[in-house]
Order: C-alpha cells, then sequence, then structure tokens
C-alpha cells in the first residue's frame, strides 16, 4: 500500500481529476439544454399546482397533492425523523431564495446534511488516520478528521447559500429594468397580473431567474385567495432591497387604494441610482485589488526585463 502512495501516484490523480473537471465544465453547456424553457415548464407545473389547490379548495375535498409513492431519499428522511434531528431555520425560505422550491429539495437538503458527514468522514478515517497521508501524529490525523465531519454537517446549507447569493446577484442586476417595464405597463392601462406576465416575457431574455419570479407571481396572482399573499411571496423568495420595496408599496395599494404609478416610478429611480452606486463602489475597489497581483506578477517581470539586459552587459565587462 505504501508503493501506491508516491508522490508520482498522487500527481496522476490531481492531473486527472483536472481533467474531468475540465471536460465537465467544457461540455456542461452542452448537455444542460435550454435552460429557459426548463425554468418555464417548472414554472407551469408550479401554475398547475396552485389551480389545483384552489379548486380543491373550493370543492371542499381533502385530497392532498403529494402523491402517496416516495422515493428512497423521501423514506430515509422520514423514517429517520431527520426534518427534526438536523432541523434548520427557515429552510423553504433559504431554498426558495436559491431557486429550489418543493418537498424535494428539502429532503435532499437533510439527506445531504446526514450523509456529507458521514462520506467526508470515511474518505478522512481512510486517507489521514489509516494511511496517514499528512504524515502527521494520530492526534493531529483525528482532529483533522473532526473538522472534516463538521464541515460535512454544514456543507449543505453553504451551498445553499451560495446559490442563492449568485441568483439574487444576477436579478438584482436587471430588476431596475424589469421594474421600468412594469412601470410602463401599469401606466398603460394593465392590470398588475398581466403587467407582470408581460415584463416576464420582454425579461426572459436577459434573466431567467426573474422571469421565472415574475412568472410565478402571475400564477398566484390568478390562484390564491388573497393577492397580498401573492406579494409577500414574491418578497419571501427574493432576498433584494428593491423587490421587498415593490412588495411592500403592492400590499399598500392592495390594501389602501394609493396610486401605483407614482410609487413604481420613485422606486424605479431609486434602484437605477443604486445599481449606478454599486458599479461606482466595484470601480473605486478595482485598484487595491489590483495591488497584489501586479506585486506578484507584474513587477517580477518588470525587473527582470529591464535588469537582464544591465547584467548580461555586466557580465561581458567583468
Amino acid at each position: 500500500m505504501g508503493d501506491l502512495i508516491t508522490p508520482q501516484n498522487i500527481g496522476y490523480m490531481v492531473l486527472s481529476v483536472m481533467v474531468v473537471v475540465t471536460a465537465f465544465m467544457l461540455l456542461d453547456p452542452l448537455l444542460e439544454g435550454d435552460k429557459l424553457k426548463k425554468r418555464m415548464n417548472s414554472v407551469s407545473s408550479t401554475r398547475d399546482a396552485l389551480k389545483e389547490k384552489r379548486l380543491q379548495g373550493l370543492n371542499k375535498q381533502d385530497v392532498g397533492l403529494r402523491s402517496d409513492r416516495k422515493g428512497k431519499i423521501t423514506n430515509i428522511v422520514d423514517n429517520l425523523s431527520l426534518e427534526k434531528l438536523l432541523a434548520a431555520d427557515n429552510l423553504k425560505q433559504r431554498l426558495s431564495q436559491a431557486g429550489m422550491r418543493g418537498q424535494r429539495p428539502v429532503y435532499m437538503f437533510y439527506f445531504f446534511r446526514l450523509a456529507m458527514p458521514i462520506i467526508l468522514g470515511v474518505i478522512g478515517i481512510i486517507f489521514l488516520v489509516g494511511l496517514n497521508v499528512l504524515k502527521l501524529s494520530m492526534s493531529q490525523n483525528a482532529l483533522i478528521t473532526v473538522f472534516i465531519l463538521v464541515g460535512g454537517y454544514y456543507l449543505p446549507g453553504i451551498f445553499v447559500r451560495n446559490a442563492a447569493g449568485k441568483r439574487g446577484k444576477k436579478i438584482a442586476g436587471v430588476f431596475p429594468d424589469a421594474l421600468d417595464l412594469l412601470l410602463i405597463c401599469v401606466e398603460s392601462g394593465m392590470s398588475v397580473e398581466l403587467a407582470f406576465g408581460r415584463v416576464s416575457q420582454e425579461m426572459a431574455e436577459n434573466s431567467v431567474e426573474l422571469a421565472e419570479e415574475f412568472s410565478l407571481t402571475t400564477a398566484e396572482l390568478s390562484y390564491l385567495q388573497s393577492r397580498r399573499q401573492a406579494y409577500e411571496n414574491l418578497a419571501r423568495r427574493n432576498d433584494n432591497s428593491g423587490i421587498k420595496s415593490v412588495s411592500t408599496a403592492l400590499v399598500q395599494s392592495e390594501r389602501y387604494g394609493t396610486p401605483l404609478g407614482d410609487t413604481l416610478r420613485t422606486l424605479a429611480t431609486e434602484n437605477r441610482q443604486m445599481r449606478v452606486m454599486a458599479a461606482e463602489k466595484k470601480a473605486a475597489a478595482l485598484p487595491a485589488k489590483l495591488t497584489v497581483p501586479m506585486i506578484l506578477f507584474f513587477l517580477p517581470v518588470l525587473f527582470i526585463v529591464i535588469l537582464t539586459p544591465a547584467g548580461m552587459r555586466m557580465t561581458e565587462a567583468f
């Protein structure tokens, strides 16, 4: 076993992993298919589910929307009561902010919260404690294994948080444009439902995520009993100050009958200013971020180019 763990074999393993990752990054966009079509199909299925739930409420039938058949992961989570043992605060809200809706992502989250510490712990025990790859003492290897176990427990939460952050940045970049379109649609005489639907169609090419949110809001406005609930769900699914302000304005307009056009115009102006300020902030931070790369990569090359001819002349002179 000791002959297998050599620097050359480790190098081959690292090179193989890099080749697989590179091939996956190159082929993933080709295998992904039409992302917009998948998102719109998801929204359509959500719309159908809301419609079915609404019809069942009207008919006073106590029939569940979910099927009785359960998968293996669902059975594991239910049998082990992982939702109680590994409970996470506001899990459904965080999953919805990451674009993951329904019960399946919830079960997947709890399953990986149980499985990842076990998988990483077994790997750590094999390579650190058993094979002692790092050539450390037993207590040090045990301590690193414990840290790996704890990291595996928090890894699903970190993944969901990162996915929600990336999705929020994509939505925040195009939301001021969508708000301008929403203002135009409302002032032209469209209803709020038609305005959201029209904006979702127009923004589909620029931001699939925002088009999905507006399409889902259109569906909820059509089938939920309370329009206020649809607006609050829009704010709950997106951790964005601009979207929350628009949701609050829509709720106030629905409750008190306040004019919506003036409010949307003010919010659109504020969101455009916030986007400009964010761009200026990134531009102002650019020189500080470029300092370290310039010191590490630019200055050594500059010194080599300047000093090499002088060194060669001094060598010839002496």
